[in-house]
């Protein structure tokens, strides 16, 4: 049976493990980590070095940072999804708009498989003194909402305590 989930919260709140150690559990084979990260400086390297080693050899790792319903479509397990936030990020600077990035979530949320998704909790925040800061608050929070109104399971993370919501 196929599920949906989402984990949502702050920077470094721990959203990234409690899903992966979630995506395990409701995996009956090796699961699918779907990176979305593309833009690599020193600094992010650090971070993406760090998502592997904890993630170790127990996920199969697919690097996709634009098509993601084409990249699921070719799984045959779970698939985490790493990050939304990245991957909205990843979409404006190649100059996608909202409705094609709505358009590829529902696409994804239609699909008979498993999905986590993790997702950065932008909108607790101020806004944005520039045009492109308040576009990506703005897109998140709706795609935030569009993937938590079709998740069978919705996790908020403060402090790495993942609390069900939904």
């Amino acid at each position: 049976m196929s599920k949906k989930a989402l984990f949502i919260g702050g920077i470094k709140s721990g959203k990234s493990l409690n899903a992966e150690i979630y995506t395990l559990k409701n995996s009956s084979k090796k699961p699918i980590y779907l990176a979305t990260t593309e833009f690599i400086d020193d600094e992010m390297q650090k971070r993406i070095d760090a998502h592997k080693l904890q993630r170790s050899a127990q996920f199969e790792t697919i690097e996709e940072p634009l098509q993601l319903y084409n990249a699921i479509t070719e799984c045959d397990s779970s698939v985490l999804i790493e990050c939304v936030s990245i991957w909205i990020n990843n979409m404006l600077y190649h100059g996608f708009g909202f409705e094609e990035m709505k358009r590829e979530i529902e696409e994804i949320l239609a699909l008979d498989k498993t999905v986590v998704f993790v997702l950065n909790d932008v909108g607790c925040g101020i806004i944005p003194e520039n045009k492109l800061g308040r576009e990506f608050i703005d897109i998140s929070g709706k795609l935030s909402q569009l993937i938590a109104s079709s998740c069978d399971e919705v996790y908020h993370t403060i402090a790495g305590i993942s609390t069900r919501i939904k």
